[in-house]
């Protein structure tokens, strides 16, 4: 690891130990953004540091801009979304640049982060696959508590029309999907 993204990576997770929220007794951003790390240290070993550091960051300081800022509803809810994308960006960028990073490296992430070109862009599409299989391994069982089975169902959908093929692949090769929802990941 270099020291630029040696500097980088501590920044992020010293901005996000300042969460208030906990999840196991750390600072919940903190836990995200390493969870984010191992799980594209492990889909994707050689991704670069502008992937490396998006994948950290991709929650910096989530918790200064809560959901309940926006109005209820999807239209809220994608407001809100794009917003974090644009202020997540736009602060790692700035922690690039002060870990010096050149402003070709310091936009790309902001991209990444703002997921522009999912679909097209091989870096953007293997972000949203690892926030995939973060979401599924570590978030999906809490999320689904007192949803209803169609809700539950829209939502595995939507996620895996995110993902790359070779993504949806690999989830149904590694959790143990019902199969009303592997269906999903098998489209």
């Amino acid at each position: 690891m270099t020291d630029r993204l040696h500097t980088a990576l501590a920044v992020i997770d010293a901005a996000n130990a300042a969460d208030p929220n906990l999840e196991m007794d750390l600072p919940a951003a903190l836990l995200y953004g390493q969870r984010m790390s191992a799980e594209l240290e492990r889909l994707f070993p050689d991704a670069s540091d502008v992937l490396k550091i998006a994948a950290r960051g991709q929650h910096v300081e989530r918790w200064l801009l809560p959901r309940s800022a926006y109005p209820e509803g999807k239209a809220g809810y994608l407001d809100w979304r794009r917003e974090q994308g644009r202020r997540h960006g736009l602060r790692v960028a700035g922690i690039m640049a002060d870990s010096g990073y050149a402003p070709t490296d310091c936009d790309r992430v902001q991209v990444l982060l703002r997921k522009e070109g999912i679909k097209r862009d091989a870096e953007v599409q293997a972000l949203e696959d690892v926030i995939c299989f973060v979401f599924l391994r570590w978030y999906f069982e809490g999320f689904a508590s007192g949803r209803d089975r169609a809700e539950l169902l829209d939502i595995v959908a939507k996620t895996a029309r995110k993902m790359s093929s070779e993504g949806r692949a690999r989830v149904l090769a590694e959790f143990p999907l019902p199969e009303e929802f592997a269906a999903a990941f098998r489209a």
